[in-house]
Formats: structure tokens, C-alpha cells, sequence
């Protein structure tokens, strides 16, 4: 009997085929979970719809809308890239799960890749649903839409760059709390609802230097006000991304 008669043919699939299966895996886990939902889609729209529609911060002149929606934009960035992502793995990596897909034919830097892929298609979604309610606010941006894209994946990401790093070297129940806590941090101080301007001097410096700061003000300088390209906020984002997957590739531990 000549070789190659049976078939299927064991083996491992080609690897963009196995890449993309994991990619919708991770996907549908992320859209299925519930605590990953309300950080990710509902606490954003919550926001965006309180704040445009009562007044309770100056966000300056113009419609409020206008302010926040580019904030909105980089908070739901950080929900998936960062929270999301680092407490989805935390917990993968406590109960073994990475371990596990380490040893299969998946390797380890396209499981990392599936993970970055699943998080653009949830932002994709994102994106699209607070800039239609956005626009039923009465939001009327404009600017560059490529500088929009380079600061989304910038921030995309230093932000999964960071929440890897994290999830990779603290216990399971340490990166959840410290996610959170971040969460709550940056949304206070990061500038997406209350303008930097509105801190004391001695702090604006350093906030602006924080990435969610970075990618709010950055998406703020084109969709609201029609600059070019933010390249001062661009670079910023550059730095945390290189430093965050860079330390993140270092020190991640799979067990």
C-alpha cells in the first residue's frame, strides 16, 4: 500500500488556520463573560451617555460630547487591551490553562497572537457602538481618520503589552485586584472625563505621561480639534508599548 493513502492525513493544521480558530475561541469566551461585557461595553456607554447628557464636569467649550468622546474611546481601549486581557490571563495561567496550550502545536508567541488579535476584534466592536451613540449625542468629529488608527493600535499596544506584564509575573487574585484598582485610577486621573487642566500644575506633567492620558488627549488634538498628527502623544504610546511587550516577553512565566 503506497504511502499517503489514508487520509485525513494526521498532523497539526497550518499554522494561520490554527492562529485564526484560537483567535475566534478567545473571542467568543471574551463576549460570553460577563464581567469582561461590563468593563468592556457597558461602563464605557454608561459614561458617555451620563456625562453628554448631565452636566456635572466642565468639559470646556463645545458640546460635551465632543470632550468625551475620544476619552470614551481610549477608556474602552484600556478595558480590553489592559484589564480585561490581564485578568482573563491571570486566571488562565493559575488554572493551568496556558501551560496546557503551551505543550500543543499552537505555539506559544501565535497563542500570544491569537490573544492581541481577539482583543482588536473586541475593540472593533467597541469602536463601532459608542461612535453610534456617539453620533446620536450629537457628536461631530473630525481630523485625520489614519492618525486615529495609528494612535488606537499604539495604545492597543502599550496597553496589552502592560496588562501581559502583569498577568504574567502576579498571582491570579493579585492581578485582579491590581487591574481593577488601575481601571479606576486612570479613569479618574487619566483626562477621559475630568480634563487634565482641571488637576493641580504639579501634577499635569506626570498624568500627561501616563498612556491612557497619551491616547485620550492624543484622539482629543484630532477628533475634536483637527490635528494632523499628535506626534508628542504618539510617542509616548510608542514607549509604554516597547517597554510593556518588551518587559512583558521577558518576564511572562506560563506556570
Amino acid at each position: 500500500m503506497s504511502a499517503g493513502t489514508y487520509t485525513p492525513r494526521p498532523g497539526a493544521a497550518p499554522l494561520p488556520r490554527m492562529i485564526a480558530a484560537q483567535t475566534a475561541l478567545e473571542t467568543r469566551m471574551l463576549l460570553r463573560n460577563g464581567e469582561q461585557l461590563l468593563l468592556t461595553v457597558i461602563i464605557p456607554t454608561l459614561l458617555l451617555v451620563l456625562f453628554s447628557a448631565v452636566d456635572i464636569v466642565d468639559t470646556g467649550p463645545g458640546a460635551s460630547v465632543d470632550f468625551l468622546a475620544p476619552g470614551i474611546l481610549a477608556l474602552a481601549v484600556m478595558s480590553t487591551a489592559f484589564t480585561g486581557q490581564a485578568i482573563a490571563t491571570g486566571f488562565e495561567r493559575r488554572y493551568g490553562v496556558l501551560k496546557r496550550l503551551g505543550a500543543s502545536p499552537l505555539p506559544r508567541w501565535a497563542l500570544m497572537t491569537a490573544k492581541t488579535l481577539s482583543v482588536l476584534v473586541t475593540e472593533v466592536l467597541q469602536i463601532v457602538l459608542l461612535t453610534v451613540i456617539a453620533f446620536a449625542l450629537g457628536w461631530s468629529p473630525h481630523g485625520n481618520p489614519l492618525a486615529v488608527l495609528l494612535l488606537l493600535v499604539l495604545g492597543t499596544a502599550a496597553f496589552s503589552g502592560l496588562g501581559l506584564l502583569m498577568a504574567g509575573t502576579l498571582k491570579a487574585e493579585a492581578t485582579l485586584a491590581a487591574a481593577n484598582l488601575v481601571f479606576l485610577l486612570l479613569l479618574v486621573g487619566g483626562g477621559v472625563i475630568v480634563p487634565l487642566e482641571k488637576f493641580p500644575d504639579a501634577v499635569q506633567s506626570g498624568l500627561g505621561l501616563l498612556p491612557v492620558s497619551a491616547l485620550s488627549e492624543g484622539l482629543r488634538d484630532v477628533l475634536q480639534h483637527g490635528a494632523s498628527m499628535p506626534w508628542a502623544q504618539a510617542g509616548i504610546l510608542a514607549v509604554w508599548a516597547v517597554l510593556g511587550l518588551g518587559a512583558a516577553a521577558k518576564f511572562f512565566r506560563w506556570e
